[in-house]
């Protein structure tokens, strides 16, 4: 009896799945074949109904009839390109692979009908299957996750055939239980068949279950393993708890019976079961690949305005294949369009909507279905709109957008008949992901705007700051003219000399209007082949000689360099500048001007006995624009502007100082 009920279960579940194939309507080798070895199973499940009290030939005949079957298929597998059952019916090894099942059918009409040989065929026969499960799956690379349901199928199926037979071949006979137990080991091992036809593509098999079927099953199932385990519970307090046992058994069942149907009727719980049977059973409604692919090659194709808010939208609305929809930023309790796509001007009803969801987005980041709206409002909970406007607005989905977890706007958008979708528990993921997608790609773009836009400002406030550095020491040079006006306006060479230094001022002066004037031009002027001691002696001269300490300059051997002599005349004048203001008057600033021991680099030494500067200082402020210790009086970027150009045209700018001690400035310049 109880193996009958196996076997009845078998014949059902494969029936069953021989119903799901037969009514695919896609046509293929595969299904074709897999129809006949389902076909064959479902007999062989019958057979101990058909033929009770079922022979030991007629057992052996019937599992080889499946077993011819199953290798038929198995030998379709080896090679994945056969388009009919001719094509692998004249392969070689295909025939190779039938010859054992064919033996065994045939044996008992060739006079051999000894047992041990034919249990000994049969466990040859398991042994031949898992041999091909082998081959099959090590042949299939990536593929071989989709086939693995059915090598644990068939796998299972011949290892406990193999047990079967095995035992059977020892003491000449087959063990009863082993039969009896067939029926129910074929039965629970169908899902995994199931699940090998959904996943493997190039089957061309493809096999629809109900969500709801596979979730009332759950449901039974559930329930049915809930009553075991409570039936058992029971049953053990009935035994161990003495005469209050049969008692405490009844409460226990009515309290068990009144769980189960307070579950059952819960639609929370039915929701979340249905929710996690479509995640981790079903398909995907999106190839997420493929609309990832699509949203960033969308998004990297910009409108021919330059509009990032309309490749924004365009990737939001093709994301679930919408027509309509605009992006609308909300601010101080004001609606703006950014952009928009086959979109009307919103009504008043809808701004009103939209001003009321707007509300609502600044506590919670949650899409609104407006049919969901209309038909459950309960859902979403706290929004407060008047549902009578509801019946104007033409959109059918907005979807928040933040910034940073603020609310900055939303997106609605219009479907027509055909493409509108339900939103349920996947589309609403989805929509997160590529909604967070786009909100990153609009606020990334936003960032490089704001940057960009403080890159050019900051490039101005150097080119001024550079400006003024260089004002300050055209008026130093003003300055010292009149200074001196007075008492050498009778001397000729003193006029000759304020002529000279006009004529370099009004060049300089020329050259920062140009730089005010064109956008593109250099703060560097143009190079030439430079005497630097000429040029070091003419700035100690011209701009520095008139305050103390007097800078000496002693040159020890050099060679013309290629560089801009205003350049370095502004870059020589203020690091002795700096010098001297750093010095007391009865200290001294030396200069000393030497070729490097490489003949590489000309060296320019600028010693001072002044106060010093400490390590930190050097590290973390001297060579930081904009940071002075001069107060208004300096806009702190000449040691920057040294350093920089050195090191523009290949050179160095080195600094020892100790405190209290002097400080050494090496201009490394290179000759080549």
């Amino acid at each position: 009896m109880i193996a009958t009920v196996g076997y009845a279960i078998s014949a059902i579940g494969y029936a069953f799945l021989l119903l799901l194939l037969l009514t695919v309507r896609k046509s293929g080798l595969a299904k074709y074949l897999l129809i006949f070895a389902t076909g064959a199973t479902c007999f062989w499940s019958i057979t101990p109904l058909l033929f009770a009290p079922l022979s030991v030939e007629k057992l052996l005949l019937f599992d080889n009839i499946k077993s011819f079957f199953w290798l038929l298929f198995l030998a379709s597998c080896l090679k994945d390109n056969f388009t009919n059952i001719i094509e692998v019916l004249c392969r070689k090894q295909t025939w190779l692979i039938l010859s054992l099942p064919i033996i065994a059918i045939s044996m008992p009409y060739l006079g051999i009908e000894q047992g041990s040989w034919r249990f000994l065929i049969q466990t040859v026969l398991a042994l031949q299957v898992l041999v091909l499960l082998e081959v099959i799956y090590r042949q299939a690379g990536e593929s071989s996750w989709a086939l693995k349901p059915l090598i644990i199928y068939l796998a299972v199926i011949s290892v406990f055939e193999f047990v079967t037979f095995a035992d059977a071949l020892m003491v000449e006979q087959i063990n009863t239980n082993y039969i009896a137990a067939r029926g129910y080991v074929y039965s629970a091992l169908i899902p995994l068949l199931v699940l090998a036809i959904r996943r493997v593509k190039n089957w061309g098999v493809d096999i629809y279950i109900s969500r709801d079927i596979v979730m009332h099953s759950t449901l039974l199932m559930v329930a049915g393993g809930y009553l075991f385990v409570m039936a058992m519970l029971g049953y053990a307090v009935k035994y161990f708890g003495g005469q209050w046992g049969s008692a405490i058994q009844v409460v226990l069942i009515v309290l068990s019976l009144s769980l189960l149907v307070s579950l059952f009727l819960s639609l929370s719980f039915r929701t979340k079961i249905k929710v996690f049977i479509t995640k981790h059973f079903f398909a995907n409604q999106f190839d997420y690949r493929i609309e990832w692919l699509k949203l960033t090659h969308c998004l990297n194709t910009r409108e021919s305005d330059g509009n990032v808010y309309a490749s924004a939208l365009r990737g939001l609305i093709q994301a679930i294949d919408y027509q309509i929809g605009c992006l609308i930023q909300s601010q101080n309790g004001e609606l703006k369009v950014l952009a928009d796509i086959d979109k009307p001007a919103l009504n008043d009803d809808e701004q009103a909507v939209l001003l009321a969801f707007s509300a609502f987005f600044t506590s919670k980041n949650w899409i609104i279905d407006i049919e969901e709206l209309r038909t459950q409002p309960y859902v979403y909970e706290g929004l407060k709109v008047n549902h009578s406007l509801l019946n104007s607005v033409s959109f059918h989905l907005v979807i928040p957008i933040f910034n940073e977890e603020k609310f900055w706007g939303m997106a609605v958008m219009q479907g027509s008949d055909n493409t509108r979708k339900k939103l349920n528990w996947e589309l609403r993921d989805y929509l997160t992901a590529v909604n967070a997608q786009i909100s990153n790609f609009l606020f990334h773009h936003q960032a490089a705007q704001e940057l960009a836009e403080n890159a050019q400002f900051a490039a101005f406030t150097r080119m001024s700051a550079f400006i003024v550095h260089d004002l300050k020491n055209v008026a130093a040079q003003i300055n010292l003219i009149l200074s001196n006006a007075e008492q050498h306006k009778d001397n000729p060479q003193f006029i000759d000399d304020t002529f000279e230094t006009l004529h370099h001022t009004k060049v300089r002066m020329d050259k920062m209007l140009y730089q005010l004037t064109e956008k593109n031009a250099s703060l560097d002027g143009f190079d030439s082949l430079v005497n630097i001691s000429e040029c070091v002696k003419n700035v100690v001269e011209q701009r520095c000689g008139s305050y103390l300490p007097t800078p000496s300059v002693v040159v020890s051997s050099e060679t013309p360099a290629v560089l801009d002599k205003d350049k370095l005349s502004n870059v020589i004048y203020h690091l002795v500048s700096n010098a001297q203001q750093a010095t007391s008057d009865d200290g001294k600033v030396d200069i000393e001007i030497q070729l490097s021991t490489d003949k590489k680099y000309m060296l320019i030494n600028i010693v001072d006995t002044g106060i010093g500067m400490s390590e930190d200082f050097i590290r973390t402020r001297l060579f930081k624009p904009f940071d002075t210790t001069k107060g208004n009086a300096g806009m702190g970027i000449g040691a920057f502007d040294a350093k920089a150009y050195l090191e523009r045209i290949g050179g160095q700018l080195l600094v020892q100082s100790k405190q209290q001690q002097g400080s050494i400035f090496t201009l490394r310049i290179p000759t080549d």
